[in-house]
């Protein structure tokens, strides 16, 4: 994928990833490409979806923006600094209070030893940010308050909780020392379908709030459709498609973005009956025989990895919309 800056009129860039390799070496004959040069930017105040499926790469990518992995190679610049490579404590210290994350499953990320005012505070002892036992109480008690409990939960024990209630300690915790970017690593998967609606109106509520940045990760592409203003769509390491939410629903373009949406089932018997599941087999739908795909900017702001062949053919495809919709 080019390096190449995607561009956005007046927007400020918190985020800048560019081509960014994970590689994982099994044994001396095998390396997995877990991430395979990828690159796109997160803007300020805006909600960036990452989506695809099992082994795509997508929770790769976020576990190595907040450094759990160290790059193979690539550049990951936020704030203008690059936060790759070696740092001193202090500088891990401050990336650490601007990024957090929120895991995918809220029983294993959460200590069952420690109550919920301990597993909070975790980051406010780490940075010194409360001065008193007091403070540092009231601050997790309006924590709790802001995600939806109270502060009889502080005394008690991850277990004594749903799992929609974990996920929002977890969502408490990530939000302790006010950072600038969540990670959201497919927060509500494991959530029961009924709760999953609750986790990411409150997501939505705390970004305007507390004017945060997401990075959202999952592989259902309808959720991320409702909580994402732009979406990049992963396959095996590499991103596909890229483009604003409406505009991806509207005119997608990619086979396998085609694929993951006729995936998506809708509350209404006509559309079941006759809905045509899409399978993307890569062998089949491309011939980079003799051109390489490459990362193009094929209409304003929507981008996608194809050859010059699949260009001019996507391009037909939009025109052709245009012309209907006219």
């Amino acid at each position: 994928m080019s390096t190449k800056d995607i561009k956005t009129e007046k927007k400020d860039i918190l985020l800048k990833v560019r081509d960014l390799k994970q590689y994982f070496k099994i044994n001396r004959h095998t390396t997995v490409k877990a991430v395979d040069g990828v690159s796109f930017d997160i803007y300020k105040g805006e909600t960036f979806g990452l989506v695809g499926e099992s082994g795509s790469g997508k929770s790769t990518t976020g576990r190595t923006i907040i450094r759990l992995y160290d790059a193979t190679s690539g550049e990951i610049v936020f704030n203008g600094e690059n936060i790759q490579g070696k740092k001193s404590t202090k500088d891990k210290k401050d990336i650490n209070k601007k990024i957090q994350m929120i895991f995918q499953d809220p029983q294993a990320c959460l200590n069952p030893r420690m109550t919920v005012t301990d597993i909070i505070a975790e980051g406010l002892d780490a940075h010194g940010i409360a001065k008193t036992a007091e403070e540092r109480n009231n601050i997790v008690y309006d924590l709790l308050e802001t995600v939806g409990l109270n502060k009889e939960h502080a005394s008690r024990y991850p277990h004594e909780f749903s799992g929609g209630q974990r996920q929002r300690i977890g969502i408490a915790r990530a939000l302790a020392i006010e950072p600038e970017l969540v990670i959201a690593d497919e927060p509500i998967s494991a959530l029961d379908v009924s709760i999953q609606a609750q986790v990411v109106n409150l997501m939505n509520k705390l970004k305007k709030d507390r004017g945060l940045t997401y990075l959202f990760i999952a592989h259902d592409l309808s959720m991320v459709k409702y909580i994402s203003d732009r979406i990049a769509v992963m396959y095996k390491g590499k991103i596909m498609e890229l483009a604003s939410s409406e505009e991806l629903f509207n005119n997608p373009l990619h086979p396998y973005t085609k694929s993951l949406l006729s995936a998506i089932p809708l509350p209404d018997p006509d559309y079941e009956k006759t809905r045509v599941r899409k399978t993307y087999n890569p062998k089949e739908d491309h011939d980079y025989s003799t051109q390489k795909p490459k990362w193009v900017e094929i209409k304003k702001d929507h981008f996608i990895y194809a050859s010059d062949n699949e260009v001019k053919k996507y391009k037909k495809e939009l025109e052709s919309k245009e012309k209907m919709s006219v």
